[in-house]
């Protein structure tokens, strides 16, 4: 009786907790409904967005309260005063890409990414322009382009990173030997300050200044603090004292004191003093920058050439700086053996090693310009030259045009191939920002790399060598109690090493979070108390981005993952054991934010982001709530979540984040796998069902396919199904394949086949509504001399794959490699026609396979139509002879998982066959159509604007003599209804070309 009124008692004091709970949670939402009301931009405080929000490139996690979107500076004065009413903090963020966890805390994170992102004036005259800061730096640069203008500073983020984060970081990159610092370029910020005032911090004269001292406002407050408190001779002497030795140009610990009193106001100096460049690297600290006024410079030299010198150890390569650094370089660059060898697990970087040789502990790109050829490659010689002479480096090949930029690209996946590390320990950024002078760099990294030794660490070394930083980083597993504690000694024991050489510890990527605490050490007791002293006076109310310089976060909490944690054990149908597990697969996502680079950087990914341009739809996102997910959902079934539900319904599933993404975050195996568990719980909807059975109501359909087409194509069917009103249903041939096939084998049958023989895939959609191209190969390739087998075979499960019901795909993919398993090999390959169902069997097939071994087997000899006929013409089997010498002009649209999975060379290689055609691969993404995706109602508008930002006006203006080319059979059908337009199967334009 005692137990239960006990337990009775708990139970009511638990209901009352919850209610309290609950009630302080409405209070919450009810201010942010409120706030709502005003604001004009987007505002959200679900669980998914404060979710997707809550990391950046960082080893941080922090849960903020809510997340704003701003359209106007009213807006941004709205949410100020709503920060100082409520006691909150605002956390600025453009790309998210920040490694210090700048963008990471519990208030109110302000992205101004989606609306804070325009060009507002350009003066080529005076080599100026005045952007927004949510302006990505490669637009701004492509922009300038036609004016022989840009903006120096180059991350290796510069596709997707954007101004206003450079600003806040002070950032160099790999041009900053030529160029200098973002700090360099920055004219003047206009700003609205913690009391909601305006202000524009610019250059000023003696008397501009003198005047901003009389203002009897915050602002003339701030000019009136820093006079005082910089003008005396004892404070200056400490910063020059204690500050980075003035020579090293990466420079970003605490507050920029040191370049403030280097004027004409404040010391010896004639400059005039600029406060904007105070505020460039205050981590948005100080005040809230709407608007950012930049030098410009003008192009570098057209010609370029690059040398990779290859070390066999990285103090070796860092020797080789100090005399390299001696020449008019433009890049000085390293990648060390550990970047190396994850270029070899990444589809596209593996394309990009060409130039290795052998198996470097290190490699220096060396960039070198002049305004002409000869000039160039006479510097580069010189720089050999050099090298050989003092016994440096065992190979020096040089590079020039787009090998350059392949190179290039190499190094710039640098920071998200680190994620490819499998399993738990991780090349952690912490120390990966210090910069010391390039001729104190091979000492620095001797007693650097002895102090590793002792910690039982070997760290990665990359980046910007000719600048004195390299992005050192251990490898750790934060996960673990006393890996956390590494992470703080030897974080703490290389600032005592960089100041010892006096050094700077944040060179590019800020204190942030990880490096703050040691700001007293970098720079001094009596300077961080004027760091303190700035702060207050320019935020009394400390609204702007608490944790982050001053009064910082310990280094060591908020982490991304709960420490010491048990790892949960999640089953999947798909094998993700080459990542350890589902959980990890998503884990290798490390906020790098190249999913986030937009249409003109190419590529594909991610079609969805491109669109909306919402953080929710990257792929970064999907693998955040999914890691979310699964580590915090009590849930039986870790898949029910509505959030997962939402975060992974823009996704098309095309793949490009399987070869894009450097860390190789395959999201559409996610998210099928995500399908098939929720399904478990909710049930397969209607549509699904429909959809995924495209290959059972064809073979009805195709009995009377003049009715069938007829009827799918009215609005009463297509809103029974689900599908868009204005979208077309594509039309069933008049017969399927296999029947055409099996009435016309006579005329394929040959004496001989002296090229060779192989099996044709006809996969679901070939057999039923493309039957013409698979006619087209089938003539081709026996023209050609090769005998081409066609067998009963499953369809290829790519339509169950895409919506997750993977048992049903598992059953296809293990019929299917019984049949070919002792068929295919070597010399007798499997070849098909649609990229997106010959491809299951290098890509999904193993992962769903029962017989791994046969299913390898089968993958390693098996091709798309285009990879096969293009191995064939390299081989020397086919040649131009064999087709025709008219002209014609043609333009390819890759397929996204072509694109992904195999090289659109193929087809290019494979329609320059016939001489006298001219080929173009277009530059574009993906096409929007993805399947099923384009027909649905909801997703019908997002698809055709997916086509438009990517494909459809590259079409438009095309004359009607080009032919437009697409192997995938929904890429066709899309081009058809976006700009109706037919266009062909490339098999089908070489099958009319060949004599």
């Amino acid at each position: 009786m005692i137990v239960f009124f006990s337990l009775q008692k708990i139970t009511k004091n638990l209901a009352y907790i919850y209610i309290i709970i609950n009630s302080v949670l409405q209070i919450d939402n009810l201010r942010y409904i409120k706030l709502e009301e005003e604001f004009s931009g987007e505002l959200y405080f679900d669980a998914l967005h404060r979710t997707i929000y809550a990391t950046d490139a960082s080893a941080y996690r922090m849960l903020p309260e809510a997340v704003a979107l701003p359209k106007t500076i009213n807006d941004v004065r709205l949410l100020i005063n709503f920060a100082k009413e409520n006691n909150i903090t605002l956390i600025p963020r453009a790309a998210g890409t920040s490694l210090a966890g700048q963008c990471v805390g519990k208030g109110i994170v302000v992205d101004v990414s989606k609306y804070f992102n325009k060009i507002l004036d350009f003066n080529k005259e005076e080599k100026t322009i005045r952007v927004q800061p949510g302006v990505i730096r490669d637009e701004l640069n492509e922009f300038l382009k036609p004016h022989g203008l840009f903006f120096g500073p180059n991350t290796s983020t510069s596709n997707r990173c954007m101004i206003g984060g450079m600003v806040g970081n002070n950032s160099s990159g790999t041009t900053s030997i030529q160029y200098g610092v973002t700090r360099d370029k920055v004219l003047s910020l206009n700003t609205v300050l913690s009391d909601g005032t305006e202000a524009t911090f610019g250059s000023l004269s003696k008397n501009d200044f003198q005047e901003k001292l009389k203002q009897n406002n915050l602002e003339g407050s701030i000019y009136n603090m820093l006079y005082d408190e910089l003008s005396n001779k004892d404070a200056q002497i400490e910063i020059i004292k204690e500050f980075p030795k003035p020579n090293i140009h990466r420079r970003n610990t605490g507050y920029a004191l040191d370049t403030i009193i280097d004027s004409e106001i404040l010391g010896d100096s004639k400059k005039h003093i600029n406060v904007a460049k105070l505020l460039c690297g205050s981590e948005g600290t100080l005040a809230f920058t709407t608007e950012i006024t930049l030098k410009l410079d003008e192009l570098p030299p057209k010609n370029s050439v690059l040398i990779a010198a290859h070390f066999t150890s990285v103090n070796e390569s860092l020797r080789a700086v100090v005399h390299a650094m001696k020449h008019n370089l433009y890049m000085c660059e390293l990648m060390d053996k550990t970047i190396l060898d994850c270029t070899k697990n990444n589809r596209k970087q593996l394309k990009n090693r060409f130039f290795i040789e052998g198996d470097p502990e290190a490699i220096l790109m060396l960039e070198l310009r002049a305004n002409n050829l000869e000039n160039t490659e006479a510097l580069a010689n010189n720089v050999i030259d050099i090298l050989k002479e003092h016994n440096l480096g065992y190979a020096f090949p040089i590079l020039f045009n787009d090998d350059i930029d392949k190179a290039i690209s190499l190094r710039k996946a640098g920071l998200g191939l680190l994620g490819n590390i499998v399993g738990d320990k991780k090349a952690v950024p912490c120390i990966e920002d210090t910069a010391v002078e390039v001729a104190d760099l091979p000492d620095y990294i001797e007693e650097f790399t002895t102090m590793m030794d002792e910690f039982g660490q070997k760290a990665v070394y990359y980046a910007h060598a000719g600048a004195g930083e390299l992005h050192l980083r251990p490898i750790l597993n934060l996960k673990k109690g006393e890996d956390i504690k590494l992470f703080r000694q030897i974080t703490h024991q290389t600032a005592l090493l960089v100041k010892k050489y006096g050094g700077s510890f944040s060179g590019e990527h800020g204190d942030g979070i990880v490096r703050a605490e040691f700001i007293p050490i970098m720079i001094g007791e009596k300077n961080y108390e004027l760091v303190k002293k700035v702060k207050s006076t320019f935020d009394p109310y400390n609204i702007f981005n608490q944790g982050k310089i001053v009064n910082p976060f310990p280094m060591d909490k908020n982490l991304r993952y709960e420490i010491d944690r048990v790892e949960p054990d999640i089953e999947t149908l798909t094998d993700f054991t080459d990542s350890l597990g589902i959980l990890r697969a998503a884990e290798k996502c490390n906020g790098s934010g190249d999913c986030r680079k937009p249409s003109f950087a190419g590529g594909t990914m991610c079609p969805s982001y491109r669109a909306t341009k919402n953080e929710k739809d990257t792929t970064r996102a999907r693998a955040n709530a999914l890691r979310e997910v699964l580590t915090t959902n009590q849930k039986v079934n870790k898949f029910d979540s509505e959030e997962l539900k939402q975060v992974f319904d823009l996704c098309l599933s095309c793949k490009a984040c399987a070869s894009e993404c450097p860390s190789n975050v395959d999201v559409a195996a996610l998210k099928a796998e995500f399908q098939y568990q929720y399904y478990k719980t909710h049930g397969i909807p209607f549509r699904t069902k429909l959809f995924v059975s495209n290959n059972k109501w064809n073979r009805l359909g195709s009995i009377f396919p003049e009715v069938t087409n007829a009827m799918l194509n009215t609005s009463i069917a297509k809103k029974i199904m689900g599908v868009s009103i204005g979208r077309s249903i594509p039309k069933l041939y008049k017969t399927s394949f296999f029947k055409w096939c099996k009435k016309n084998k006579e005329q394929f049958r040959q004496n001989e086949f002296k090229k060779g023989e192989l099996y044709l895939f006809i996969d679901e959609f070939t057999n039923y509504y493309d039957v013409e191209v698979g006619v087209d190969a089938i003539t081709l390739l026996t023209k050609l001399g090769y005998k081409v087998h066609v067998i009963n075979h499953q369809e290829s499960g790519r339509s169950y794959i895409s919506k997750g019901i993977l048992d049903k795909a598992k059953d296809i993919a293990n019929k299917n490699v019984k049949i070919f398993k002792d068929k295919i090999n070597e010399d007798v390959p499997l070849v098909g026609i649609e990229p997106s169902a010959i491809l299951t069997f290098r890509d999904e097939y193993l992962r769903l396979a029962d017989d791994e071994q046969s299913a390898q087997s089968i993958s390693k000899n098996t091709f798309t139509i285009e990879e096969f006929i293009d191995k064939q013409i390299k081989q020397g089997e086919i040649t131009s002879s064999s087709f025709s010498k008219e002209t014609k002009t043609i333009k390819i649209h890759g397929h996204c998982h072509q694109k992904a999975l195999s090289n659109m060379s193929h087809t290019f290689n494979m329609l320059s066959l016939p001489e006298n055609y001219k080929i173009t691969i277009i530059n574009s993404g993906c096409c929007g159509m993805a399947g099923s995706f384009g027909y649905e109602k909801e997703h019908y508008e997002l698809s055709m604007q997916i086509g438009e930002d990517s494909l459809f006006d590259k079409l438009r203006h095309l004359d009607g003599e080009t032919i437009i080319v697409a192997s995938g059979t929904s890429c066709r059908h899309q081009i058809n209804d976006g700009v109706s337009r037919v266009s062909e199967h490339p098999i089908s334009v070489l099958k009319k070309a060949i004599l």
